[in-house]
């Protein structure tokens, strides 16, 4: 049986998605935009369907904001009176209060204070198991870590160990370099139940619980990527440089992404800044041009500010900007969803080759961990045979 999950800030539901392919049933979600509601309808309707043609249609289950919600109302709704033993919860809360580009509000902002909201929210329902995804800064600035640590001190209090790390996933595949901060955590009962001679619930997750292995290690600097090169130029792919890691990816793998779903959807080009700015040239704070042959920043946009194609004089498509993502061509968004709308779900999305890696890794640690407790049951309910001498 597919082990249920209940989803906050889905967004466009990349991270849903990652879950999905890696056998999760995404059962209850919750987005508070109402234009990102009607694109994950729309567009994870016509993914499950590109799978299977009688998939069940896709939406969002409640456009509340978290803060509005009750613990309760969520359960009931997601399961009815028969609340499963093991379920999980996943969510990024909205990271501008925490990142480098954003106002730095901290834990106080209008964005920042729903981390803490969505902490509450795990202290409530009390799933088995839970995934936090944000920005590296909500725990390396000094501003932010304190407050943070503090939210995890109280999800441990009521009976949680948990890990965290930061993933880039330019090391899982993802031809983009986006560092993100993720946290997963098990209820007490289920590590002792699981690793009973552990000793330390804390210690049988961090000894058994393995993070997706990386695709390549340090690819940042493992690789001699180009720099720059003239717009209109032809530069040649240098040795080593994994293809699957460049732009060139999204941009030029068959099929042609203009001749798919969304792509021909781009901002029209005005500026003459469109024609000049050189090829892999993303000193500036806008105008980021694209190497075809080098990973992409990461994909964070807002205010039209979307990346700059290699070759052609204007910015990416949405199609483009889905695949930097690593999202499905079956994933469709809706032809007449603004485009602002649009690539803000983009940008705000988990990659979802990276979801499904980590998604992965917690089944996996389900699985095997289930499977060990219940020999460890076994064996010590088995009859032991009494040897007599003689």
């Amino acid at each position: 049986m597919k082990i249920p999950i209940i989803s906050f800030f889905s967004g466009g539901g990349f991270l849903d998605l990652g879950f999905e392919q890696a056998g999760f049933d995404v059962r209850w979600t919750n987005e508070f935009n109402s234009q990102f509601a009607r694109i994950y309808a729309h567009a994870m309707t016509a993914w499950r369907r590109a799978k299977d043609a009688k998939a069940q249609e896709a939406k969002i289950t409640n456009e509340l904001s978290i803060d509005e919600l009750s613990p309760n109302d969520v359960l009931s709704a997601a399961f009815g009176i028969e609340r499963p033993e093991l379920f999980g919860v996943i969510g990024g809360p909205p990271c501008t209060d925490f990142s480098i580009g954003g106002l730095q509000a901290g834990h106080d902002g209008d964005a920042g204070r729903l981390t803490s909201v969505y902490v509450k929210m795990l202290l409530g329902l009390k799933p088995g198991f839970f995934l936090l995804e944000n920005v590296p800064h909500l725990e390396t600035n000094p501003k932010h870590r304190k407050a943070f640590f503090a939210l995890l001190s109280r999800l441990e209090a009521v009976g949680y160990s948990y890990l965290l790390t930061k993933l880039n996933a330019l090391d899982y595949g993802v031809p983009q370099d986006r560092l993100r901060l993720f946290v997963v955590g098990f209820r007490r009962e289920f590590l002792r139940e699981w690793y009973p001679e552990a000793g330390f619930p804390k210690r049988a997750l961090a000894e058994n619980f393995k993070w997706p292995g990386k695709t390549h290690v340090d690819a940042k600097a493992a690789f001699d990527w180009p720099t720059t090169c003239t717009f209109g130029s032809t530069p040649m792919l240098p040795p080593a440089v994994p293809l699957e890691l460049c732009v060139h990816r999204a941009v030029s793998q068959l099929p042609d992404p203009e001749t798919l779903a969304n792509g021909k959807e781009h901002f029209v080009p005005h500026s003459e800044k469109f024609k000049t700015i050189r090829e892999g040239d993303v000193s500036g704070k806008s105008f980021k041009r694209l190497h075809r042959y080098r990973y992409s920043p990461t994909s964070w946009y807002g205010n039209n500010e979307v990346h700059l194609h290699p070759w052609k004089p204007r910015r990416l498509s949405v199609r483009e900007a889905l695949r930097l993502q690593t999202v499905p061509d079956s994933y469709v968004m809706p032809e007449d969803s603004p485009l602002c709308a649009k690539f803000k779900v983009i940008g705000n999305g988990v990659p979802c080759q990276l979801a499904e890696k980590i998604a992965g890794a917690i089944a996996e640690f389900i699985r095997t961990s289930v499977s060990r407790g219940e020999r460890e049951r076994t064996r010590k309910t088995e009859p032991q045979v009494v040897r007599r001498a003689g």
